[in-house]
């Protein structure tokens, strides 16, 4: 039976990675299988898709936006297609399409915040919800949260609660499906060297800073999920602030942010 890989966002950043360090993995198996590559930009995601050359996996593009409700509809009706056309299973699932946004609530776009909650929490969910039936035992599911995730953040306000949601949600989830043989883990990266101070700071920072080499998380948290961990974090200093905010309140982390940690939005 065909295994089936799906890798949401994956025209860049981390996305991108997941897909090179998968289809490398993808080739020492001898089961059928298919990388399926899903994001919006169409002319990174062919990028992406053209550098992966090889004679034992197929790779399919999918150019759409999976926002919301909607866009989890089109990624079920691709998956119940795929299952007319003969049974698969899903054997990785990797929900990475995401974004932040900097700055202050009040002084961000709310229709762009709307957004942010819709992809990184909406679609996340649905996402899982919709792949379920398609799992079987040794499957996995990784999904993208952030260190954000383990204190309210201000400046970034929304953006961490998203991803603390993305946290509990999936750490929850591990609980539920363990005894079908399903293994859930939450990548939780602190800055990492791709596009998105970019994209959250509105041009205003080009790159991320003091940004972690995203080869080396990725290739870590694919490490951990093999192994069944639940909460990945691969740098040192992750770790210890990820600790350390178990004894710090959340409101003094959120006006500690707000009052010193100006982001560029």
């Amino acid at each position: 039976m065909k295994k089936l890989t799906i890798i949401t966002g994956a025209s860049s950043g981390l996305g991108a990675e997941f897909a090179r360090q998968i289809y490398a993995d993808l080739q020492e198996t001898s089961d059928p299988q298919e990388l399926w590559l899903i994001a919006r930009n169409r002319e990174n995601l062919e990028e992406v898709a053209a550098e992966l050359t090889g004679k034992t996996v197929s790779v399919r593009v999918f150019n759409m936006d999976i926002s919301a409700s909607d866009g989890v509809h089109k990624v079920k009706t691709l998956l119940e297609v795929e299952e007319e056309a003969g049974e698969f299973t899903l054997d990785l699932l990797v929900n990475n399409a995401g974004f932040g946004t900097y700055g202050p609530f009040a002084e961000t776009d709310i229709d762009r915040e709307m957004q942010m909650i819709d992809l990184n929490c909406t679609t996340l969910t649905g996402i899982c919800g919709i792949a379920l039936p398609y799992l079987a035992r040794g499957s996995r599911i990784i999904n993208t949260a952030s260190l954000a995730a383990f204190i309210p953040l201000g400046n970034f306000a929304v953006y961490a609660a998203t991803k603390a949601f993305v946290l509990s949600f999936s750490v929850a989830l591990s609980a539920e499906l363990k005894d079908a043989g399903i293994t859930v883990t939450a990548l939780c990266p602190g800055s990492v060297s791709t596009n998105f101070a970019n994209v959250a700071s509105n041009g205003k920072r080009k790159e991320v800073l003091h940004g972690k080499d995203p080869v080396k998380v990725v290739r870590h948290c694919l490490k951990a999920s093999r192994k069944g961990k639940r909460i990945v974090l691969w740098a040192a200093k992750w770790k210890c602030t990820a600790f350390m905010s178990r004894f710090v309140s959340r409101y003094a982390g959120a006006r500690w942010t707000y009052l010193f940690n100006k982001r560029p939005h």
